[in-house]
């Protein structure tokens, strides 16, 4: 029997579960594994916070650096979140030669270049799987399982909170307001619910996986962002009766030259397609390659066993290394991202424009559309006088002329506002 020492930084919801479950299956892992998973002190910064039931007080410290500079601890574990300071004790910890085991997406999406460079230069290791996906395993099948195919294309759900708001908006006819409360009172968001409902969470977690599915260097700043405040119970109702649903989803894309296009906004997606199926805080992720065709990985996304299954997943492949086992070479740093513009990509849209009903309205709105080279697939119209409501669904079109056809129509006199404008993924049955 090996024994591996852990160090623990932070231990609130994921970290109370770690703890939890070293001790519930601390035992299986050393009859399966031959490695006893040894907790040598868990760094935390609330001292008035309740910790796991089954934690030896004795093993609490406040002063996390101690756990980097321990020479007597093999792997850290870091669940503080964020940037600061996690960024210098995950670095400090690898410089020393600890391998590293996080779940912080943030961390990885904007740092990762420097994280593997230093890990590779001290021989440990560095490993993330929590970081996307909450429990489902999706950093290790793209990097091991899939690490020979050429992976076109990875679309998927990666955020909890949103897909649960969305969930109640489809079903219960919810407003905005009235699903992010309830989602708050649930535990799902924040009282600050800004990263999740602004997409930074996903734009974070796309990062990843495109770094990881294309082998280009993507950072979180890379990815085009839009969340999903400015979405109605009525642009909902009315994608269902078109035959969509509407999620929040990651798309990263490649294409025959290599370039790449990672972004995060909220998309009609077929009521036929897998992902409209994954309701409330679950997550998937659908995966494209040249030989594997599709495949989608589901599970829960979010919540604090599920995510420390992941990390402990990898605690075991971590302490697999320092045990002289199966370390993995290191992550060879890749190239900087080959990005295509935002406005370069071609795809459908779905709007709605407030005008007034009168004679020539819709000629004059109509020539709009020819002037930038925008073909309309469908239109109709609610509503009569001043209170006109035109809904369009086009063709496939290039983003900077879509965006110039709305700033055009919105400095018509006929047209009072112009709507929600959502990209359409794929084809319903119209």
């Amino acid at each position: 029997m090996t024994t591996v020492r852990v160090g623990l930084l932070g231990c609130g919801n994921v970290g109370g579960a770690l703890v939890e479950l070293l001790e519930g299956h601390g035992k299986a892992i050393e009859a399966r594994t031959g490695l006893r998973l040894e907790l040598a002190s868990v760094a935390v910064s609330d001292k008035a916070k309740p910790r796991p039931a089954g934690l030896d007080p004795a093993l609490v410290t406040f002063d996390p650096q101690s756990l980097v500079d321990d020479p007597s601890i093999d792997v850290i574990v870091e669940l503080i979140g964020g940037v600061d300071p996690a960024r210098q004790l995950v670095m400090g910890a690898l410089a020393n030669g600890k391998s590293v085991v996080t779940a912080n997406k943030e961390l990885v999406a904007n740092f990762g270049l420097e994280l593997h460079a230093a890990a590779a230069g001290s021989g440990a290791e560095l490993l993330y799987e929590a970081s996307v996906g909450g429990g489902i395993p999706l950093v290790r099948p793209l990097r091991e399982s899939l690490a020979g195919e050429r992976i076109t294309r990875v679309m998927g759900i990666v955020n909890g909170t949103t897909n649960y708001m969305l969930t109640r908006m489809t079903e219960d006819g919810a407003s905005y307001d009235e699903a992010l409360a309830e989602a708050q009172a649930l535990g799902y968001a924040e009282r600050d619910p800004t990263a999740d409902v602004d997409a930074f969470d996903a734009a974070s977690k796309g990062a990843i996986l495109a770094t990881i599915a294309f082998g280009q260097a993507v950072v979180a700043s890379d990815v085009h962002r839009e969340g999903i405040r400015h979405i109605t119970a009525d642009d909902i109702a009315r994608a269902g009766r078109l035959g969509f649903v509407v999620k929040l989803l990651v798309v990263a894309e490649r294409d025959l030259e290599d370039r790449i296009s990672v972004r995060a906004h909220p998309a009609l997606v077929p009521s036929t397609h897998p992902l409209a199926s994954v309701r409330e805080s679950f997550n998937a992720v659908f995966i494209e390659g040249d030989a594997v065709g599709e495949l989608m990985l589901y599970g829960r996304g979010a919540g604090g066993r599920p995510t420390a299954s992941a990390v402990l997943g990898d605690l075991v492949d971590a302490a697999h290394g320092r045990a002289g086992g199966n370390a993995r070479a290191p992550m060879a740093p890749p190239p900087p991202a080959r990005l295509i513009p935002i406005g370069d990509l071609l795809s459908a849209y779905y709007f709605n424009i407030d005008v007034k009903d009168r004679p020539g309205v819709l000629a004059q709105v109509a020539g709009v559309f020819g002037e930038h080279r925008v073909s309309i697939r469908s239109m109709e119209q609610h509503g009569i006088g001043d209170e006109a409501q035109l809904y369009f669904h086009t063709h496939d079109v290039l983003e900077t002329d879509m965006r110039t056809t709305l700033e055009r129509l919105g400095e018509l006199p006929a047209v009072d506002r112009v709507g929600t404008l959502l990209r359409v993924v794929g084809d319903a049955d119209l």
